[in-house]
C-alpha cells in the first residue's frame, strides 16, 4: 500500500481521520469533484444529504477502480457540503456507510470537511475530490 496514516504525537487524535498522510507511490491520481450525478447525469437524492454523500463516493469508488486504485490508495479526500452545521454529521456518516457497505471497504472519512454556500448546480448538496497515490 502507497499510503500511511499517522497521528503524530503533539496534535490531537482525532477518531474520524488522520493527521498525516504519507504517500510512497510513484502515480498521483487526481479526481475531480464529484457530485450526487448517476451514470446518465441524473442528480440523486435531491433534498437528502444521506443519499448524496452515499451517491458522492461511489463516483470516488468508481473513479478509483478505473485507474486501478482503492479508497486504500486515497491520501486525501476534500468534502465540500451546502450550508454545513455540525448537526449534518449524522446523515454524512450515514451516506459514507451505505457507500462503504455497497463498496465492501472501509469507510473513508475526509481529511477535510468545508462549509460552502453553493455549489454549481443547486440541486446539489455536497461534492468531494480525492487524491491518490499508487505503485
Amino acid at each position: 500500500m502507497a499510503i500511511t496514516l499517522v497521528n503524530p504525537s503533539g496534535l490531537p487524535e482525532i477518531d474520524a481521520y488522520r493527521q498525516v498522510s504519507i504517500a510512497t507511490g510513484s502515480k498521483l491520481i487526481s479526481i475531480a469533484g464529484q457530485v450526487a450525478w448517476d451514470a446518465d447525469g441524473v442528480t440523486v437524492g435531491a433534498g437528502d444529504l444521506a443519499a448524496q454523500v452515499e451517491q458522492c463516493y461511489l463516483n470516488i469508488g468508481t473513479a478509483l477502480a478505473e485507474v486501478g486504485a482503492s479508497f486504500d490508495d486515497v491520501a486525501k479526500l476534500t468534502v465540500y457540503v451546502v450550508d454545513w452545521t455540525p448537526d449534518k454529521m449524522p446523515l454524512f456518516l450515514e451516506g459514507v456507510t451505505r457507500a462503504a457497505a455497497k463498496l465492501g471497504v472501509t469507510p473513508v472519512p475526509p481529511a477535510t470537511l468545508l462549509g460552502v454556500a453553493a455549489l454549481a448546480v443547486p440541486d446539489h448538496l455536497v461534492e468531494l475530490e480525492a487524491t491518490a497515490i499508487i505503485d
